[in-house]
């Protein structure tokens, strides 16, 4: 059993939790909440801002030219193609750039954002690549799941979602990363190991965190 599979089977629970929760269970159905979906869309492009940061981060970062370009090239996808279809999926559902510019991060988002700053700034680069696979892996893993029960024809939006996540190209870049992952885990000292195990665990809670989050409409409290 390779490194990365080891701590994906150890947060089994976790990662059911995940897709049990309502909210990936309504995307799956057609029949979530659109004012919910609407606020998951609207924080995720907040998350995407600093994302890039964290990706900027790794490719300052990567020892060898080929990981450079890597997360260069992720960079460059998600600032200038992936936000901007965004955008326009967005417009979909009805909310203008300016809205999404004007989105006020969450708490949850805060506290995930902030911690991949941590974690790019002060860890390894291992432990930064571990924390970031549970976003990556983990949204092919959701949209996988869902396309296997069947996308929601008579929500097309929902569909297009479980489509762009299921597809062949996202899993080829989610794979790229997990391999990445699983390389520097398997060469990691046994601190190492357990250091990016720990950011791997703390980022899959925060990704349930943020699928919550998006349940219930949260807000700050003051």
């Amino acid at each position: 059993m390779g490194f990365i599979e080891g701590v994906e089977e150890r947060c089994l629970p976790i990662r059911k939790a995940i897709l049990e929760h309502p909210f990936v269970v309504g995307i799956g159905q057609g029949d979530l909440d659109v004012e919910r979906f609407r606020y998951y869309v609207a924080q995720d492009y907040v998350y995407l801002i600093d994302y890039a940061r964290v990706l900027a981060l790794g490719a300052a970062r990567a020892p060898e030219l080929e990981v450079m370009s890597w997360f260069a090239g992720l960079l460059d996808e998600t600032l200038n193609t992936e936000m901007e279809l965004h955008r326009g999926y967005c417009a979909q559902f009805g909310i203008s750039r300016e809205e999404l510019e004007a989105t006020r991060p969450a708490p949850t988002t805060v506290a995930y954002t902030s911690y991949l700053l941590r974690v790019a700034s002060q860890g390894s680069l291992g432990e930064l690549a571990a924390s970031l696979l549970p976003c990556q892996w983990g949204y092919w893993e959701i949209g996988e799941h869902l396309a296997r029960r069947g996308a929601p024809a008579h929500a097309p939006l929902y569909a297009e979602w479980v489509g762009m996540y299921s597809s062949d190209e996202f899993r080829d870049l989610a794979l790229h990363l997990r391999t990445l992952t699983d390389s520097l885990g398997s060469i990691a000292s046994p601190a190492e190991q357990a250091a990016m195990e720990a950011a791997y665990v703390t980022s899959l809670r925060l990704e349930y965190q943020f699928w919550d989050m998006a349940w219930r409409l949260e807000e700050w409290p003051v």
